[in-house]
């Protein structure tokens, strides 16, 4: 398994529970695809670089997971799709 760490911009506009629930589903999918969270930064409200859906800011969530190697296609694959979510990326993690 390798480590991964999974970065979503979620709406700042939607209500805490909206965003807890972005978050539960976010973490079910990488559960959904083998991977094993590690660790969860959790979202502080940032102003964007440049403005994403006439918003200018978002909280950020930054998930780390150990997964095989097909996880994180799959991962963004349904991310992509998912609402509230600005923007997301998934990167493989240096080995410590």
């Amino acid at each position: 398994m390798k480590k991964y760490e999974l970065a979503l911009v979620v709406n700042a506009r939607i209500e805490d529970e909206a965003r807890e629930e972005v978050l539960g589903k976010a973490k079910a999918l990488i559960e959904r695809f083998g991977g094993v969270i590690t660790d969860i930064v959790d979202g502080s409200k940032k102003r964007l670089a440049y403005e994403i859906q006439k918003m200018n800011e978002g909280f950020y969530y930054f998930i780390q997971f150990d997964a095989e190697p097909t996880a994180p296609a799959e991962i963004e694959h349904r991310v992509r799709i998912m609402d509230n979510v600005l923007r997301y990326l998934c990167v493989k993690r240096e080995e410590e």
